[in-house]
């Protein structure tokens, strides 16, 4: 990924797995003898964002800051509205970061960071005074993911990014149509690009669930779901180094997914309005796949990764990234 020198995460719906680093085993088992009540991941992020964190530091690495080349405009449906919208991407200035103007105000930023997120459920949401955005987490997985450190995004329509066909492929076919170049400051210079290396472990446990990142001399995530109620998911694991390369072209196509049964009880509370089997893969407890065939057939894990890509960006502030 864009924002990271080297680490190494640990995703897992159950709280048993093998890790065959030795130094890796020795820290988990670690902080699985310290574990104890944790707030939530918001709160958690939050803490290690504190630029006087022991647990990391800013390195410099050499290179320039990046933004679009050229503008992008994408229209589509907000899954949780069903309203139309259109999302248009800008090249932002060296230092501004990745942010949005969403809302009344054309003024009104809201920076993609992890103090402006805030609790939604079924997405990712950013709020700052009135001015809210949702739904920003692949979009935002793409840009991460592919190096545009510096990019405004306006949101026309609603308060909800077009989720498209429910992954984050248009955005990267977008972002690699118009291509990167070095972003320039108000006075025209160029800023180098710094990230953020890890120290010490870290993790966040809660529900039996857990999320831990290890130091390490490069950019790899294992993710495990397990959904035992739905047999054609199941238990599904995905590990690989990761770069852009890798990202385009193995993650950036999997779509979000759903279940059948959920569905109604999702729309009662006014949910996923603007979801349909053009822009998700649904399955059924009992009926498997409803709209195959499947783009990868651990989809449903590769897709949990994108969001997590579009959720740790949200460490990058002001061009600066985690």
């Amino acid at each position: 990924m864009n924002s990271f020198k080297s680490i190494c995460i640990f995703v897992t719906p159950r709280t048993l797995f093998f890790i065959e680093d030795e130094n890796m085993k020795r820290s988990l088992i670690s902080i699985m003898r310290l574990r104890r009540s944790l707030s939530t991941c918001t709160q958690t992020l939050k803490s290690l964002s504190v630029p006087r964190s022991r647990a990391l530091s800013w390195i410099p690495t050499g290179k320039l800051q990046q933004t679009l080349a050229s503008s992008i405009a994408v229209s589509g449906t907000g899954l949780h509205s069903g309203a139309g919208a259109t999302a248009r991407l800008l090249p932002a200035m060296a230092g501004e970061g990745r942010y949005f103007v969403a809302g009344a105000s054309a003024r009104a930023r809201i920076p993609a960071a992890v103090e402006h997120a805030v609790d939604s459920p079924l997405c990712t949401a950013l709020c700052r005074g009135g001015a809210r955005v949702r739904t920003v987490e692949h979009l935002l997985s793409a840009l991460e993911a592919m190096g545009v450190d510096n990019c405004r995004i306006e949101i026309e329509g609603g308060d909800e990014v077009p989720l498209l066909d429910g992954s984050a492929k248009e955005w990267v076919e977008a972002i690699e149509h118009v291509g990167l170049c070095a972003a320039e400051d108000s006075n025209g210079n160029n800023m180098d690009k710094l990230v953020a290396e890890l120290h010490v472990p870290v993790y966040l446990w809660r529900d039996g669930a857990f999320i831990v990142a290890f130091p390490s001399s490069k950019i790899h995530i294992t993710y495990g779901i397990d959904f035992p109620k739905v047999p054609v998911i199941g238990c599904q694991w995905f590990s690989s180094f990761l770069d852009s390369c890798m990202y385009a072209n193995e993650i950036a196509s999997s779509r979000t997914f759903c279940i059948y049964e959920e569905v109604e009880k999702m729309r009662s509370a006014g949910l996923i309005k603007g979801g349909s089997a053009s822009n998700a893969i649904v399955c059924s407890i009992t009926g498997g796949w409803l709209n195959p065939p499947l783009r990868f057939h651990d989809e449903p894990c590769r897709h949990k990764l994108l969001d997590l890509v579009g959720d740790i960006s949200l460490f990058a502030q002001n061009g600066i990234n985690f």
